[in-house]
């Protein structure tokens, strides 16, 4: 495995916890929001939901390095 920093990974000890995820609505409710592919553990806060806006949120053709499969395997 390379050697990478621990921002370049999904590690629960990471300094900074917030990250973003494009997700898929499923449901709503009046005290929750169904979702799926969120990126997340469980448990996590979710501390704000903003609309997707693909100028911004895509990533067209996005280079995954091969050693990001391997870091994940038995992740979840």
């Amino acid at each position: 495995m390379p050697r990478v920093g621990i921002f370049a990974q999904r590690a629960k000890d990471r300094p900074n916890p917030i990250g973003i995820t494009a997700v898929k609505i499923l449901a709503l409710t009046p005290d929750s929001v169904i979702v799926s592919g969120l990126d997340a553990i469980n448990d996590t806060p979710v501390i704000d939901l903003k609309p997707y806006y693909p100028h911004y949120d895509c990533v067209s053709n996005a280079l995954v390095p091969e050693w990001v499969d391997r870091l994940m395997q038995g992740y979840f």
